[in-house]
């Protein structure tokens, strides 16, 4: 039991990290995006594409560790359950 909440502390941890990155790349995203707009230009919308993927993709990784907290955070719940039982 001790295992799954030192798990859920670490997950916990990591999530604080991706959401941080995840801010600073969304920014990023919406900065390329103005850039893109004004110029007009293939270059600066290629660097938004880019932008924007880097943000999905952390998005995603945010999501994964959120799945992971669920399932650590039901695995503690089962097994207090198991303890009062």
């Amino acid at each position: 039991m001790f295992d799954v909440s030192a798990r859920l502390d670490r997950a916990h941890a990591e999530l604080e990290v991706i959401e941080a990155q995840l801010d600073s790349l969304a920014e990023q995203a919406d900065e390329a995006k103005v850039r893109a707009v004004v110029a007009e230009t293939p270059l600066a919308q290629q660097v938004w594409t880019e932008a924007q993927r880097h943000a999905d993709q952390m998005a995603h990784t945010r999501d994964a560790a959120l799945r992971a907290i669920a399932d650590l955070e039901r695995t503690q719940d089962e097994l207090f359950g198991a303890l009062l039982v």
